[in-house]
């Protein structure tokens, strides 16, 4: 454990940063997890639910959670995996 005044106060803001963190990182998680699911199935609601995931990634980078060229090319491989179910 912290000794310092200062060091405590820097515990404290690291576990919740860490916890928003967490909840940030998980949204995109499952986000990107339901969009490969409903590309798998073959479904017609892929366009929506691609919107819903680029802003949870955007979201994502905007915070700092992951970088913005990740999140990019996240984005493009689920874009790019949709177009060819398409077609």
């Amino acid at each position: 454990m912290p000794n310092k005044a200062s060091a405590k106060k820097a515990l404290r803001q690291t576990e919740k940063r860490s916890a928003r963190n967490l909840v940030i990182k998980k949204a995109y998680k499952d986000a990107v997890k339901a969009t490969k699911k409903s590309l798998d199935a073959g479904e017609k609601d892929v366009k929506e639910v691609l919107r819903l995931t680029q802003k949870k990634l955007d979201k994502a980078a905007k915070k700092g959670v992951i970088k913005k060229n990740t999140a990019s090319r996240k984005l493009s491989r689920l874009m790019k995996k949709a177009n060819g179910v398409a077609k």
